[in-house]
């Protein structure tokens, strides 16, 4: 009965739940970080997003046996395997369907609904949209940014710019771009037959959009640091724009330099450099928007 169980968590992908931190971004930029009732409304809204994201990649590794077997990764994931039978699989899948959905409505009405909208968009890449070049990556793009609004809705907010959906969106996109570009890298002349949309890029165009991408990314959080002003009274969360700017640059090196990058949550945890920079900045966003 455990090794199933754990078989299942795994298939969940906990490391993944760390993108679901997006729904935090209210809460934290909104100044509302020690309001008790916000903080486990959000909390809440938190797990549920793992959840519900959990319940795609068990659809997404249904769906997609055959080809990860074939995948030099993630063929060992538990359903390629074979160690995780298609009825435990299913089985997980109905339950927690049944669990998130109708929690989430009755968290919030608009929370549930985005809940939703993410669900069927994350099916719809799972299912076909992920084999559309650049609509890939965008659709991954906008899961991000309904997180952030999830967690917009799920509070209410006062002082919450817009600046930052707008970032969310480039930075999100940067890094899907640069998981693709590791991803060819790392598949070489295969890369097509492990996941078909990779036949649609080629190293020299996923360098150049993550050109562009990472110059309006940086743009669009400087000018959200502007805007920032109306929430702290002074302009001191420009303070925290070096720390992004050598995250961005630092992930750009270990895409084209190390050649990595194919699971960008794990380099936030393992690349020391990148963990340094984001905990730098974790803190002075906290110290500016709560002690200054």
């Amino acid at each position: 009965m455990i090794k199933p169980l754990r078989l299942i968590l795994k298939t969940m992908r906990p490391k993944q739940w760390a993108k679901n931190a997006f729904v935090f971004a209210a809460l934290v930029f909104d100044g509302q970080l020690t309001a008790l009732r916000p903080l486990l409304i959000t909390i809440s809204a938190f797990i549920l997003f793992c959840l519900a994201s959990s319940l795609v990649y068990i659809i997404n590794d249904l769906a997609d046996i055959e080809t990860d077997r074939a995948h030099p990764q993630k063929k060992h994931r538990p359903l390629a395997s074979g160690q995780l039978s298609k009825n435990a699989a299913l089985t997980a899948a109905v339950i927690i369907g049944l669990l998130v959905f109708p929690t989430s409505f009755i968290l919030d009405l608009k929370f549930g609904l985005i809940l939703s909208a993410y669900f069927i968009l994350m099916l719809a890449y799972s299912l076909w949209l992920k084999h559309v070049p650049l609509i890939d990556v965008m659709i991954l793009s906008a899961g991000f940014v309904l997180r952030v609004a999830a967690g917009v809705v799920i509070i209410v907010t006062k002082h919450f710019s817009p600046w930052l959906f707008v970032a969310t969106t480039f930075l999100s996109l940067f890094i899907g771009l640069g998981k693709r570009r590791a991803e060819i890298q790392l598949l070489a002349q295969e890369a097509g037959s492990h996941r078909r949309v990779l036949d649609g890029y080629s190293l020299e165009l996923l360098d150049q959009l993550l050109t562009i991408v990472l110059s309006v990314t940086l743009m669009t959080y400087c000018l959200y640091t502007f805007s920032a002003e109306i929430t702290t009274g002074n302009y001191t969360m420009m303070l925290t724009i070096p720390f992004v700017i050598y995250g961005l640059f630092r992930y750009l090196y270990l895409i084209l330099i190390k050649q990595i990058g194919g699971a960008p949550e794990e380099i936030v945890l393992t690349d020391r450099p990148m963990l340094a920079a984001v905990g730098a900045w974790g803190v002075t966003v906290i110290v500016i928007l709560y002690f200054l």
